[in-house]
């Protein structure tokens, strides 16, 4: 039996969109989850979570952001932006008559799942943010605007490993040559000729290029601190994050003291939530979400 059906839902803008769907374990009913994955990732990077918090009895649900995966990629580059990813999740949302979720959010996902708290906290039962906050530092942010968008083709899958591994071998020195095959396989697609080309529209990384994901905003400080004020929230940092550092770190425990969190070590940007320490922290707080 497959571990998820994968679905089909559409945008208010008349976009294809796609999510895996990963029926709970059983037992009590209780608040499903929705993962939203990184910049230029997609919903294959939950394929070794979500079916562990399936069986934690929770309904799951993994998107492909518009522009990723198999959702549509969008004619007008524009709109890859927080507030239409937002309403594209609130479209989800309706769409399967889920009225309150548990988030999981990496890096990018987080900063959605910020955006919606502060236009629809209603829909937020609590939320985990996966090395993401308000506040972030111009170091991690400048690595990642130094491949993101780009478009490399490779003729094998050893070659699209090898090219996984130099982007995120300094956050993950410890990963053996199998972890980054896995990867390349989440990362890249095929195409009828055979090469292996990245499994995102390059348009997404115009927000980051062109200055429109700032390090920090007054928005985005807004919604953490309603975010955490007014849901159990969870952050997960990388040890050796750079993108949130020991610094974007104390400042989101300062400004959200009853905020839980957990860092995770020997990795940086961004945890996968499949590490013991992660995983641990996942599985407690979400003990306390019905």
């Amino acid at each position: 039996m497959p571990l998820f059906t994968p679905i089909s839902y559409p945008s208010s803008d008349g976009l294809s969109l796609y999510a895996r769907d990963y029926p709970g374990s059983g037992g009590q009913a209780r608040l499903p989850v929705i993962c939203i994955h990184g910049l230029t990732r997609n919903s294959l990077d939950f394929d070794e979570l979500a079916p562990q918090l399936a069986a934690m009895g929770r309904r799951v649900l993994a998107v492909d952001v518009r522009g990723r995966g198999h959702s549509a990629r969008d004619p007008n580059p524009d709109n890859y932006a927080l507030s239409v990813y937002a309403d594209d999740v609130t479209g989800l949302m309706y769409a399967l008559g889920i009225e309150r979720a548990v988030f999981v959010g990496t890096s990018m996902g987080g900063l959605i799942t910020m955006t919606l708290a502060a236009r629809r906290l209603d829909l937020i039962a609590a939320a985990v943010l996966n090395d993401v906050g308000p506040v972030l530092s111009q170091r991690g942010l400048s690595r990642i605007a130094g491949y993101a968008g780009k478009q490399p083709t490779f003729a094998s899958w050893d070659e699209a490993a090898g090219h996984v591994r130099d982007i995120n071998a300094c956050a993950f020195p410890s990963n053996p040559d199998s972890e980054w095959a896995k990867w390349a396989r989440r990362a890249f697609e095929q195409r009828d000729d055979g090469t292996l080309c990245p499994r995102y529209d390059p348009g997404i990384a115009n927000s980051l290029l062109n200055g429109k994901l700032p390090a920090t905003s007054l928005a985005l400080r807004m919604a953490f601190r309603r975010l955490t004020r007014q849901r159990p929230t969870l952050l997960v940092r990388g040890e050796l994050s750079d993108l949130v550092e020991a610094r974007q770190a104390a400042w989101m425990r300062g400004a959200a003291p009853g905020m839980d969190y957990a860092e995770v070590p020997g990795v940086g940007h961004a945890p996968m939530l499949t590490e013991p320490d992660a995983l641990e922290a996942i599985r407690a707080f979400l003990a306390r979400v019905p």
